[in-house]
Order: C-alpha cells, then structure tokens, then sequence
C-alpha cells in the first residue's frame, strides 16, 4: 500500500505566512502610528491617510518580522518560545520566506509614496533596514545593547504617522520617537528575563545572560525614569496638552512603581507584571495622544 504525501491546507498555508509577518507585536506599533497621525492633525486625521499608512505599515513591518525569520532560523530552533515558527519548523521554506519578506516591503515603499509621500515611504524603509541589518545582523548575537540600539526600528512608527499628515519631520515627531526608544529597553529586558533560559541556549547575550539580575533590574529602573521624565518634558513643547501631562504623570507613576517593586522583590518575582504593564503603559500613552488631540 503506498501512502501518499498530502498537501498542507491553503488555510493552514496562509496561517503560516500570516504568522510569519509576527501581528501580535504590530498592533502595539500600528497604535503608535495612530497617535502620530492624531497629534499632526490636532484631531481626527483624514481616514483614507489613515487606512494607507495602517496597510503600508503593516506590511513592511510583516515583512522585516519574516526576514528575522529568515535570518534567525538557527537560533531559532534553540528557544523553546520560537522552536514552532514557520521557517525553523519547516512549513515555509527559507527561500519563501526571504522573497515574501522583501515583497512586502517593496509593495509598502511603493503604496506609501504613492498615496501618502516620499518621506513616510522613507522613513518606514529606514525602520526595516535598522531592524534586519543593525539589529538583526550586526547587534542582536554581538553585544548586551542590542535592544537599546536596535530599539529605534521599533520607535520609527508615530514618526511615518506625523509625516504621513504633516509632510515634514518636526520636533514633536523626534519626541515620539524618542519616547519609544527609551520604552523599548524595561520593556524588552522585563521579557528577557522571563525567557533567559531560551537565550542562554542561543547564545544571544541579553543584558539578563551577561549581567547580574540585581544590575538589569537597576538598568530597568533607570530607563524607566528617564523615559518618564522624557514624557513630561514633552509638555513643554507645547505640542500635547493637560490631559496628556495627567495622563503620562500618572501612568509614568506607576511604571516607575512596578520597576522599584521589581528591584526590592526577591528573584524574578515582579517581571511578569512589569512586563505586562509596559504594554499597556504604551497603549494608554499614544491613546492620551490622540485624547488630547482632539480634545
């Protein structure tokens, strides 16, 4: 009796591909955007600039997570949280994956500068190639400052939304950006912490792996205050209002409040809940952006 290879499901394909381009982890960045976009309109930005620059960010963005793929497939396989990923389990080839990855960015540039501007196309392009060849690449597997450095693919989003609205990259833009920048390191190290066991195995030298857990914690609190005093200094540009400052003093608060805790508790108790409030610390602050906006 001869059995016979069966073809996987064009769902379960699309599934693949779909997981591929990581949309848990764009919808925070999209939101970004979204801030953007309302704080360079001072209120409700034009829907259609709206939904090209949701679509043209999400697919350069998919399309920078599927060439991570690519690029991380042998370490990939090491971590227990990535060991099922499309391309290291084998349900999309390396080749696929590449060429989708790049595809997507290209149909971004190109639905970016065509119905939006030049810049915005620009601006998401650089955010790629900062994410595949400055972190991916040149700092991820090299030193402890990966994230700190490559954190700013993360931080150009809000940016291609003022651009997107304004034409022109201007302070509050650089605000933005900085803002996420500073957010990215508490926010990754909470996580890497948590999964530290996964990046020993790959040799990827986290702050966690390389440093002491007493010293990430520090390192956590401090960008945790600067990143608040960041968001409060951004007031007085004059760029956001009253119900931004209240609401970034109290949420910046509280972020400071988990990091302490986090440093007095005993071992890794307090990472989980750090970790899962600088997602929604992230969320709030860009909703207060786009309050305030049209407040």
């Amino acid at each position: 009796m001869t059995v016979q290879a069966t073809t996987p499901p064009a769902r379960s394909i699309v599934s693949d591909y779909i997981a591929l381009t990581k949309p848990r982890i764009i919808s925070l960045l999209l939101v970004t955007a979204i801030g953007g976009m309302f704080l360079a309109a001072q209120g409700l930005p034009d829907a259609a600039t709206v939904a090209v620059v949701l679509v043209g960010g999400y697919l350069a963005a998919g399309g920078a997570h599927a060439l991570n793929h690519y690029l991380e497939r042998d370490i990939d396989g090491m971590m227990r949280r990535t060991s099922r990923r499309p391309v290291v389990s084998g349900r999309v080839t390396p080749t696929n994956a590449l060429v989708f990855g790049v595809a997507l960015n290209v149909i971004a540039f190109v639905l970016l500068s065509s119905f939006v501007n030049v810049l915005s196309a620009t601006i998401t392009l650089t955010g790629t190639l900062i994410y595949i060849f400055v972190y991916t690449i040149g700092l991820k597997r090299v030193t402890p400052q990966n994230i700190v450095i490559g954190g700013a693919a993360g931080a150009v989003p809000p940016m291609v939304g003022w651009t997107a609205i304004t034409g022109s990259l201007d302070l509050p833009a650089l605000y933005l950006f900085a803002i996420i920048f500073f957010w990215t390191p508490p926010h990754f190290w909470a996580l890497a912490i948590l999964i530290k066991d996964d990046y020993v195995r790959a040799g990827i030298p986290m702050l966690p792996v390389v440093s002491s857990l007493e010293n990430t914690k520090q390192s956590i609190l401090l960008y945790t205050v600067l990143l608040t005093a960041l968001t409060v200094m951004f007031f007085v540009t004059g760029a956001v209002g009253g119900i931004y400052l209240a609401s970034t003093t109290v949420l910046g608060g509280l972020f400071i409040y988990f990091a302490y805790r986090f440093l007095r508790a005993q071992g890794v108790k307090g990472a989980r809940s750090l970790y899962l409030y600088s997602l929604l610390y992230l969320d709030l602050l860009f909703l207060a952006i786009m309050i305030d906006s049209v407040v």
